[in-house]
């Protein structure tokens, strides 16, 4: 009986999973090309913004690093 239940869990309907997941898909309001194209450029801008904070903080980081060596070397 027990090997019954285990035979079952193991098949799976793989059919009704791919129906469940067409009919969610046309529940999704998908975006406008345009405005698509506009959130990947925000996204992009801001990643190069934070990316040059990083840079910046990175370098006087160093500097100051090496100026701390300097004095005391």
């Amino acid at each position: 009986m027990a090997e019954e239940k285990k035979d079952k869990k193991e098949k799976r309907d793989y059919g009704k999973w791919f129906r469940e997941m067409k009919s969610e898909l046309k529940k999704v309001v998908w975006p406008a090309p345009k405005k698509t194209l506009k959130d990947t450029g925000t996204v992009l801008l801001f990643s190069l913004i934070v990316g040059a904070c990083i840079w910046i903080f990175d370098y006087a980081a160093v500097s100051a690093v090496h100026l701390l060596i300097g004095l005391a070397g």
